[in-house]
């Protein structure tokens, strides 16, 4: 096999990766990425942090501490970068199903993501790295803030994520006056957003079609949907309408522009046995089965007494009694032995 080129060493497999020089100008592209880690230590519960880096300056743009790292986390995040810088040219990240289809056959979508998507209505590009040496810049961030950063939230006695969340734009601030450097290009690529805040709520949301049955429902979410009969829903049916869901949990059904009115049913979800679940997700998904579980009384589990149909007799056995101890055995006892005492 070695001569035939079939079997390789691991030195003879070692990769190398040259490294790469910075972008020339500020905001040419940000790297993203997520990072889970215990970072209020044993204070709070492991999070993940969602963090955006300038390639050309080494700039902490954005820190956003998130469950876990899913498209309403990046998209709460990048409403935030776009307020505070604008928009760049192009971001960059790992091979992540928020970033990248992973079916090559998907049907819908167009081949993008819901980020993807959101981001072309933007005009930003999105790349993805093929290895995690590609963007190097962030992952050498994600262990720099591992170590600094835990240390900042343990000095500031920080246990959760809303103190986190607020604490983290000073922290950004004196970490970029420190370590940032100049571009090799003074320009900044980042374009000014003039967007109303409703439309950048509506690019920034899950966007998906639905077919409509002859009974005016679909399907969302294992929930079953039902669209209110009116002049225009009564033509619908077999033909696809559009819906809005938002973080907060609101869902708009839209029919060309127009707000369709529906009422739900199947309102107790749950996640499916053997359901497939990213790594990322796990901890965000083990909360939510856990809250569920909360709400719903427990499980009365039957012995199998009662599965046989045993019913217990109403005169049971009398109560045990220790004879060793009882007055009148030890009286009669002393009585048998004053006779053989008296006989010998």
């Amino acid at each position: 096999m070695v001569d035939a080129g079939l079997w390789l060493s691991r030195k003879q497999r070692r990769t190398f990766h040259q490294p790469r020089l910075r972008r020339e100008a500020y905001g040419e592209l940000v790297q993203i990425d997520g990072s889970e880690h215990r970072w209020f230590e044993g204070r709070g519960d492991p999070c993940s942090l969602l963090v955006f880096v300038d390639d050309a300056t080494g700039r902490l743009m954005q820190l956003r501490f998130v469950r876990s790292e899913s498209a309403f986390s990046y998209f709460e995040a990048l409403a935030l970068y776009l307020k505070a810088h604008g928009a760049p040219v192009a971001f960059y990240s790992d091979k992540h199903s928020v970033f990248r289809v992973a079916k090559k056959d998907a049907k819908g979508g167009q081949g993008m993501t819901q980020f993807g998507r959101a981001l072309s209505e933007l005009n930003i590009e999105i790349l993805c790295a093929n290895s995690s040496q590609a963007k190097g810049r962030v992952e050498r961030m994600n262990r720099t803030l591992q170590d600094r950063l835990v240390k900042e939230l343990r000095l500031a006695g920080i246990d959760s994520m809303e103190a986190g969340n607020a604490f983290l734009p000073g922290f950004m601030a004196d970490y970029n006056a420190r370590f940032a450097i100049a571009p090799a290009r003074c320009d900044d690529l980042h374009r000014p957003m003039n967007l109303a805040p409703d439309r950048l709520q509506e690019i920034l949301c899950k966007r998906e079609q639905r077919y409509v049955g002859s009974q005016l429902t679909f399907s969302f979410e294992r929930q079953r949907i039902m669209l209110e009969e009116t002049e225009v829903t009564r033509g619908l049916a077999g033909r696809y309408v559009e819906t809005y869901a938002y973080a907060d949990g609101r869902l708009d059904v839209r029919w060309k522009g127009h707000s369709l009115a529906y009422t739900v049913f199947d309102k107790d979800q749950r996640v499916t046995h053997a359901a497939i679940t990213e790594n990322k997700r796990l901890g965000e998904l083990l909360a939510y089965i856990k809250e569920r579980q909360e709400q719903l009384p427990a499980p009365k589990v039957r012995t199998n007494s009662e599965k046989n149909g045993y019913v217990r007799r109403a005169h049971g056995p009398g109560r045990r009694t220790d004879f060793m101890n009882d007055p009148k055995v030890i009286a009669r006892r002393r009585q048998a032995l004053s006779h053989l005492d008296a006989a010998e």
